[in-house]
């Protein structure tokens, strides 16, 4: 019964007779001009199939605006472990009245959904989905999984924040990643207030790169993409999830999907680049410094221990910077990750 009802809503879509509005409705495709102006339509992408036949599939939010613009696409939890993005759109889409919108906000709370059920930042076959784009329409999983992200969502944003966290045994300021070099893009990370800017095109940093970030490939394809890291892994911060709405519903009226005036905030730190320093041995580590302290080259950023207790290395910072993230798993062996940290522009 339930799937002649799912059909039947499909054919009322089809057949333009507003089938959008119901959650049971699941798509292979996003055309947005067959979603109905001023309104908020929810809807199920199928992105593949599970082992049951069953579609895998997406959550997306439309906020179609009352009149016709640009489209901006906010994606989360690409890393199923990497949760406040989720609640960020969530406590969004109620602070927007669309028939007050010019334009369109297409929103995603949960791009991974197979890493999601299973708690963990992979793809069901561990490969991290942010460093396969594009993906392969004849490859494996994760690869197929990519390409399906890539040809259905990417294609439809003008503008795009791809929300994130920090992963497992680590935490993170709140901080963006984009060009700075780029006038919309660092019009986008300023709108939003983070507490860093790493300035980078979007090539992954650290990880098995073997092929774009979610925000490269979407740049590579004219996409005004940026990277918004909100905090600690596997759970709701109330604040990050505060400024998060405050900074995207910024950026909404930044680039004229609103009539409300904003100010364009001062410009906080920026980072040239930015890396992990991590251990040589294995032991028990202790971490000395704190998310967004300034250190200066040579100073004692952490020390690691053995199992009676001893000191076995101490670790300083290699150059002059700021601590964007930081481990906090004491249980590390050797190349275990200590801090992250940023080079303040001109220094």
């Amino acid at each position: 019964m339930k799937n002649q009802r799912s059909l039947f809503l499909l054919i009322l879509f089809c057949l333009g007779i507003q089938a959008q509005d119901s959650n049971d409705v699941i798509l292979d495709a996003l055309n947005l001009a067959n979603f109905e102006n001023g309104k908020v339509h929810k809807v199920w992408l199928g992105l593949g199939d599970n082992e049951f036949g069953n579609r895998i599939t997406v959550p997306v939010i439309i906020l179609k605006g009352a009149e016709e613009g640009k489209v901006l696409g906010l994606t989360a939890a690409i890393h199923g472990n990497e949760l406040n993005g989720i609640s960020i759109i969530h406590k969004l889409i109620d602070e927007i009245n669309p028939s007050g919108l010019k334009g369109t906000v297409v929103a995603i709370p949960g791009l991974n959904p197979l890493a999601i059920a299973r708690n963990q930042r992979e793809f069901m076959d561990l490969q991290d989905l942010n460093r396969l784009f594009p993906g392969k329409p004849n490859g494996n999983r994760s690869q197929q999984m990519a390409y399906q992200i890539g040809e259905k969502i990417v294609p439809l944003f003008d503008y795009h924040i791809d929300l994130h966290t920090a992963s497992f045994g680590r935490v993170n300021s709140l901080y963006g990643r984009g060009d700075m070099s780029d006038e919309t893009l660092a019009k986008m990370l300023r709108l939003l207030q983070p507490d860093i800017i790493v300035s980078n095109k979007g090539k992954a940093s650290f990880g098995e790169a073997s092929g774009l970030t979610l925000r490269a490939f979407a740049i590579s394809k004219g996409v005004h993409s940026i990277t918004m890291e909100y905090g600690n892994p596997q759970v709701y911060q109330s604040e990050m999830v505060k400024r998060g709405v405050e900074g995207i519903l910024k950026v909404l009226n930044g680039f004229g999907f609103s009539d409300s005036k904003y100010d364009l905030p001062e410009l906080g730190y920026v980072c040239s680049k930015s890396y992990w320093v991590f251990t040589q041995k294995g032991g028990y580590l202790e971490v000395l410094v704190e998310l967004k302290q300034i250190v200066e080259k040579g100073e004692q950023i952490a020390i690691l221990k053995n199992a009676f207790g001893e000191v076995v290395e101490q670790y300083a910072a290699p150059e002059s910077g700021i601590v964007i993230g930081k481990s906090t798993n004491p249980v590390s062996i050797s190349g275990s990750r200590i801090i992250h940290l940023g080079i303040l522009q001109g220094k």
